[in-house]
């Protein structure tokens, strides 16, 4: 299910919502949105809440607004100020687009302190909240796009699209300090993971059980092979299959359009990786 996520409610809000209207405990999130953030939430349903690292695995694609002038210790609007905000009336709209420009490809990014990675096996936000804030180790991140929509000092409106982990609002930090003048994230919307849209999203006040989607239209950025009768009952049962000749990577197994497992194809077999049919 493809979920526009309004502002005011947490992801897990949106899963409780889910649960009420079909009636199942069985439904999960990928790719958590912040309160204060709107747009795609992908929920899976049943025994496809196991495809949830399928579509994680995904590039997503932000629109984004910046503040220039004011760092905070979220790296967001929800936080308390670092220090007194900064005039930047004197950035023209070229330094910020070449500073954009400058995030470009493959790097290291520091998470936010108020953020769920861990720090000595603690998650940093709680030891944040408690005074005890240390950095959380940078990780490699991926920026493939990075263009600016609108510059309005000291507002700056930017479409990003990223790799899986990486934290926009860091992006906003850090486009603040490298303008000389620090930034923080004050709007934040989804637009898509892969191949799914926004657009295609049902509101949360138009939840209904036809919103409910095929698996496959989740998973429809992977390949897929049609299953005669004996190749399903082999999956079903975790069996590996012959592949084709050359075949790497993931793969959709499917009978009859419907999806029956996910498998890994090397070697020359496929074998399941995940498998939601039950044997």
């Amino acid at each position: 299910m493809l979920v526009d996520k309004p502002a005011g409610l947490t992801s897990h809000d949106v899963v409780l919502r889910i649960r009420r209207v079909l009636a199942t405990r069985a439904v999960g999130h990928t790719g958590t949105l912040d309160p204060f953030a709107t747009g795609l939430l992908v929920a899976l349903v049943g025994r496809a809440t196991r495809l949830a690292r399928f579509v994680e695995a995904q590039p997503k694609r932000y629109l984004a607004t910046a503040r220039l002038g004011l760092a905070t210790d979220t790296d967001d609007a929800t936080g308390a100020p670092l220090r007194e905000a900064v005039d930047v009336a004197h950035l023209g709209e070229a330094a910020v687009r070449s500073a954009l420009a400058g995030f470009l490809g493959e790097q290291q990014q520091r998470p936010p302190r108020y953020s769920a990675k861990h720090v000595d096996g603690q998650r940093s936000y709680r030891l944040a909240r408690r005074g005890e804030g240390v950095d959380p180790a940078a990780i490699t991140v991926t920026v493939h796009q990075m263009e600016l929509v609108r510059f309005a000092p000291p507002d700056v409106e930017f479409l990003v699209t990223v790799s899986p982990g990486t934290y926009v609002r860091a992006l906003a930090r850090d486009l603040g300090e490298r303008l000389g003048v620090g930034g923080h994230l004050t709007a934040l919307r989804r637009e898509a993971i892969g191949g799914l849209r926004v657009a295609d999203a049902v509101p949360l006040d138009r939840l209904t059980r036809e919103a409910v989607l095929p698996v496959r239209a989740v998973l429809r950025h992977l390949p897929a092979v049609e299953l005669d009768e004996p190749g399903r009952i082999a999956v079903r049962h975790g069996r590996a299959l012959p592949a084709e000749a050359g075949a790497e990577g993931l793969v959709a197994l499917l009978r009859g359009g419907e999806v029956v497992a996910v498998a890994r194809a090397a070697d020359g077999w496929l074998r399941p990786s995940v498998v939601l049919e039950a044997p």
